[in-house]
């Protein structure tokens, strides 16, 4: 081993960068808890994503068969790679740095030096504080300037927009330093909506009316508009909204950021103070566009809070849902018996389980809910919960499955049904009773090479509450290998070729690594299918259970 000072550097957005002191043998990192370096809200990663080993070469990192992939210095990683010091790494939203000697903090080659006091200037710098660059200096007439009161407007709508109001907030503030800079008696500020309707955000006065043309013009051709004598517009002259509240001089301008119009501003005064002017109308575009680009901001940091809090509801329900599958499988005299899942989203719709019955049976369950995510992952536990209920106890298997698919039924919202698979094992002989509703047949290998498919005997379960089901019996034989599988692992896509991975593939490999035990076999079903679909992201969650007969 060597390296053992080395260090990671773990930079992740919005957060402070993390050290990480190598001095184990090896790291896994994931989204999952059970990795050394674990980042539940991490979206990009995987659960086990990559990991990075000590071995006598030095440190090495390698993908996992992760879903998005690992980048070393820019280039996707598809074998170990031995890492030299700067090596960066990105997995997920992370920027991982190495450091073999734990010294990778950043050194800068160039500096900045003060050199001592000169002789003074001939002609000295002009000098200004940032209170005499706002003063309000006036006019002959003794009232401060139009320029300063508009500079001091804007400065003060940088420095209030740049705190940290909520975005409920921020359209009160946007409104108010609006009203404020030009000297508005009333105004609104209205956010466009996806499906182009306008929201009221804010509002000051009572009776607003706008006329549509105003609105059209401001939204769809990016104008601002500034109207000093209502009664002297022809456009604007006969027109109701603007008539009946005896307003005179308006302005209207976007809610603007690059090309994109979020809303629009509008300010009037129908007890009139002052003409609004074109410097107004000036003022009030930047500092909506100022205001569009702060609101858009809000708007992101709002969206990516939620999303943190929904991925950590997400792991915290995947982390139950875990909790509801088998930990391992149980030791059974004579067999080797080994199980996987792996949803393609954050919770998923598959289920696998073992019950162990008092005559030393072994009940055998596989299920795939249709649909994905939450919806199918909430509809896997009710059925989890249902099979540990009626299976509790050894029975015929068909009335069982009736039983289980007439609850289910009567409870399964439209268009959602489960295919199931389960099985009793007797270990003392072999046999097997099965019961097949509309799940993808299990595939029996014999030691001879003979393969044999454990059909369907009846309809997929929660579509018609009195369908009725028949059991099917196969045996096992010392060097047999049966396999259940969810038909995530057959329809694992090439994404060059849009080829499917097959069942004549995994038949292929079953002949090849029966030999292997249980849990080596599902590994190696795993490496297969992972190199097969390449850099693709899982279409459907992936569900494994192999038993051996030893």
């Amino acid at each position: 081993m060597s390296d053992v000072t080395a260090e990671l550097i773990i930079d992740s957005p919005g957060v402070e960068s993390v050290r990480i002191r190598l001095d184990r043998d090896s790291y896994r990192l994931g989204r999952s808890s059970v990795n050394e370096l674990s980042f539940p809200a991490d979206s990009g990663l995987s659960r086990e994503h990559l990991v990075f080993e000590n071995t006598a070469d030095g440190w090495m990192v390698r993908d996992a068969g992760s879903r998005n992939g690992t980048r070393l210095n820019g280039v996707r990683l598809t074998a170990p790679a031995r890492l030299a010091h700067g090596d960066r790494i990105n997995a997920g939203y992370l920027t991982i740095r190495y450091s073999p000697s734990g010294e990778a903090k950043e050194t800068r080659t160039e500096d900045v030096v003060f050199v001592a006091q000169e002789p003074p200037l001939s002609t000295p710098p002009v000098s200004v504080d940032l209170k005499s660059a706002l003063e309000k200096s006036t006019d002959v007439a003794g009232q401060p300037k139009l320029g300063n009161l508009h500079l001091g407007a804007l400065v003060r709508a940088g420095r209030e927009l740049a705190g940290h109001s909520s975005l409920e907030n921020l359209f009160e503030l946007i409104l108010d330093l609006s009203l404020d800079a030009v000297k508005a008696s009333r105004g609104v500020v209205m956010t466009r909506e996806p499906d182009k309707t306008l929201r009221t955000r804010a509002i000051r006065g009572e009776g607003l009316r706008i006329s549509t043309t105003i609105r059209d013009r401001v939204l769809e051709q990016q104008t601002s508009l500034l109207v000093r004598d209502a009664n002297l517009e022809q456009d604007f002259a006969a027109r109701q909204s603007i008539v009946a509240q005896q307003i005179r001089s308006f302005l209207a301008v976007p809610l603007q950021t690059g090309e994109q119009v979020i809303g629009l501003i509008y300010l009037d005064s129908p007890k009139l103070i002052r003409d609004f002017t074109v410097e107004d109308l000036n003022l009030v575009t930047v500092m909506a566009n100022v205001a569009a680009i702060r609101i858009e901001h809000a708007r992101l940091v709002e969206a990516e809070h939620a999303k943190k809090l929904l991925d950590r509801e997400l792991e915290r329900a995947a982390e139950i849902q875990r909790r509801l599958l088998p930990g391992k499988a149980p030791d059974v005299k004579g067999f080797d018996l080994a199980g996987y899942n792996a949803p393609c989203r954050t919770v998923g719709g598959d289920y696998y389980d073992f019950l162990r019955y008092p005559d030393e049976r072994i009940g055998l369950f596989i299920a795939d809910v249709s649909g994905k995510g939450m919806p199918a992952a909430l509809l896997m536990c009710s059925l989890q919960a249902r099979i540990q209920v009626l299976f509790q106890e050894p029975g015929r298997l068909r009335e069982q499955v009736t039983r289980l698919n007439r609850i289910t039924a009567a409870n399964c919202p439209v268009n959602c049904f489960i295919t199931l698979f389960t099985a009793i094992l007797d270990p003392a002989t072999g046999r097997i009773e099965y019961c097949n509703a509309g799940h993808n047949p299990p595939l029996l290998i014999h030691k001879n090479d003979e393969v044999e498919r454990l059909a369907a005997s009846g309809l997929v379960v929660g579509v018609l509450g009195d369908a009725t089901y028949e059991e099917g019996t196969c045996a096992l034989e010392r060097g047999d290998v049966l396999l259940l599988f969810s038909d995530g692992l057959t329809e694992a896509c090439d994404p060059d070729s849009g080829q499917e991975f097959g069942e004549e593939r995994l038949i292929t490999l079953l002949k090849k690594e029966r030999d292997q035990p249980s849990a080596k076999l599902i590994d190696s079903i795993r490496a297969d299918v992972s190199l097969f679909a390449g850099a693709a992201a899982a279409a459907d969650d992936i569900t494994i259970v192999v038993a051996r007969r030893l």
